[in-house]
This record gives structure tokens, sequence and C-alpha cells, in this order.
């Protein structure tokens, strides 16, 4: 009976906070392993611009005309939707 109180709280913890966390972390993997030359991101380190390169581990990001940097892809924050870079201009 003393042991219960610790099983509920660990089923709680596991529904409020790692479950949730396991979903958006799947989430993520799902959206770096689809992302393909063209495709509109945001960067963790808040840089936006256009995927021109997509490799296994590396992808090339357009930045500004005739700028071009390599990135990972797993610091790909959030996919933008079609023409939001030129919409922000």
């Amino acid at each position: 009976m003393g042991l219960l109180p610790i099983i509920l709280m660990f089923g709680l913890l596991y529904f409020l906070m790692i479950r949730p966390q396991m979903k958006r972390a799947k989430e993520q993997k799902a959206m770096t392993d689809a992302l393909q030359k063209g495709d509109e991101v945001i960067t963790a380190a808040g840089l936006v611009g256009k995927v021109t390169k997509v490799g296994e581990v590396y992808i090339s990001l357009e930045i500004a005309p005739g700028t071009e940097i390599q990135m990972q892809k797993g610091a790909v924050q959030t996919l933008l939707p079609k023409g939001a870079i030129k919409a922000m201009s």
C-alpha cells in the first residue's frame, strides 16, 4: 500500500511530461526527414531561409540572394509555408 502513491506519481509524471515530450521529438524528426529542396525554414538560431540542397546530415540554406550556408538538419526548427519569406520582406 505504501508504493501506491509513488506508482501514481510516476504515472502522472509520464502522462504530463514524458509522453508529450516524446511526441514533440517524433514530430520534429519527421519534419526534418521530410525536408526537401525549396522548403522555407526557420533555424534554431533564428535564421530564415530556403533549402537549396539536402544531404543525410546537412542542408544548404540560402539566407540571402547568392549567400548559402551549411547547417545540420537538426538545427531546423520550423517549416514555413511557401512564399512566407517574400511576405516577411
